[in-house]
């Protein structure tokens, strides 16, 4: 009995979070009062609400070391969930079990005082995160540094830019020691450099068995760095399990709304069929294995398969490749190449050989698109339907294309 109760104190240790049978509704009232005399005045009348359900039924254990990802589109609950973690939020139903220090990075500017200085703001936010002010003082130039803030110490918070803000939070954040670290889009503001860092801060967490829990739209940083993740659609949860499974239901998921959004358009609603349509789009390397992930320089293949009922004459292949914000990069096609496909009928397929891709670390959104001759009316488009996610090795350049450089320096 007792190397029983030993081996559950054990496993309990393991466990850093666990969230059980979690949901959480939110009252929305249907008036809104914008004085106190509109307030007082309908005091005593009956008060409407409409009940938005933003999570329904969350359960899953993050244990002591991992790097946990919480993915899914804008409006899935990734937010609300996160903040019931850190205690901001009460779940209506279930429970959340820490076991551990957390230190949250929720959102960009939360906690402190647009009115102070960044001086001042780092003792407020550690005060806020349980830090003394003995050990703010002790970490108070690290935290400065690592935020490219020292010229910048006693200027007012409100008059910092988004990636000054976000700089300061997030280095006050990782300065706290907490057991486990609160991720909420961390990415999202902040230039090329300061992102080269937050990820090399990944990279000392994950060494030191510290536990995170990340919220990104970055796919790529979920496949890189998260151990397990959670995909969330309508508040409810839809996989879980190792993160590059998970990212690549996401990855689906997202192709198959598209998809379904352009028919849409297209069809006017209506349900018509294409003379040629695409069937499966592949990603592959050299070898033409499946890859969803390259390093710079890396050749890539995409291979376009589709599927004609009737003899179409001349359709013309296009991929137009985007960065992960929607910035166009690249848009070749079988006409501008010299290449003439007579017609199709039936099943077949086209290679597309993009040769040592140049692109700096990140995601990349592809799209595939069959045209006619004229290049003027798409018979089947997947708009931005695809992913591939690139690693440079060293630091980034600034911008979307590595180049190759070489640097003189004459005396």
């Amino acid at each position: 009995m007792k190397k029983e109760k030993d081996n559950k104190t054990i496993d309990s240790r393991e466990v850093a979070i666990k969230v059980e049978n979690l949901s959480k509704t939110f009252r929305v009232p249907h008036e809104k009062h914008t004085s106190l005399k509109a307030a007082a005045l309908n005091t005593f009348h009956k008060k409407s609400y409409t009940e938005f359900q933003a999570l329904k039924d969350i359960n899953f254990k993050v244990n002591k070391g991992e790097f946990f990802g919480i993915i899914g589109k804008n409006g899935c609950g990734k937010s609300t969930l996160l903040k019931i973690i850190a205690g901001i939020y009460v779940p209506t139903e279930g429970k959340v079990v820490i076991k551990g220090k957390i230190s949250p990075f929720l959102e960009l500017g939360v906690g402190f005082n647009p009115e102070l200085t960044a001086r001042e703001n780092v003792f407020l936010g550690g005060a806020i995160l349980g830090i003394s002010r003995k050990k703010v003082e002790e970490k108070f130039e690290d935290i400065i540094k690592f935020a490219e803030l020292e010229a910048f110490v006693d200027m007012k918070f409100k008059n910092f830019s988004s990636g000054m803000q976000v700089r300061l939070a997030f280095s006050l954040a990782i300065n706290a020691h907490a057991e486990i670290l609160l991720m909420d889009e961390v990415l999202a503001v902040g230039d090329a450099n300061f992102q080269a860092k937050c990820l090399r801060e990944f990279n000392r967490y994950k060494q030191e068995g510290k536990t995170v829990i990340l919220v990104a739209h970055d796919i790529g940083t979920i496949r890189q760095y998260c151990d397990k993740a959670v995909l969330l659609r309508d508040g409810k949860m839809i996989k879980i399990g190792q993160a590059s499974e998970v990212a690549n239901e996401y990855d689906k998921e997202n192709r198959e709304d598209e998809e379904e959004r352009i028919n849409r358009e297209k069809s006017g609603g209506l349900n018509l069929g294409k003379q040629v349509e695409i069937k499966k789009v592949s990603i592959l390397d050299v070898k033409l294995k499946d890859r969803s992930r390259f390093s710079s320089y890396e050749t890539i293949v995409l291979r376009i398969e589709y599927s004609a009922k009737k003899e179409y004459k001349k359709p013309v292949f296009g991929v137009g490749i985007y960065s992960s914000e929607g910035v166009y990069i690249a848009g070749p096609n079988t006409k501008t190449s010299g290449i003439i496909l007579n017609k199709v009928k039936g099943k077949g397929f086209i290679d597309l050989v993009l040769k040592n891709v140049p692109f700096n670390s990140g995601d990349y959104l592809i799209s595939v698109v069959i045209f006619d001759w004229e290049i003027k009316t798409p018979i089947d488009i997947k708009d931005k339907a695809f992913r591939i996610n690139i690693m440079s090795s060293g630091l980034n350049q600034n911008g979307i294309v590595r180049l190759e450089c070489l640097w003189e320096v004459k005396k």
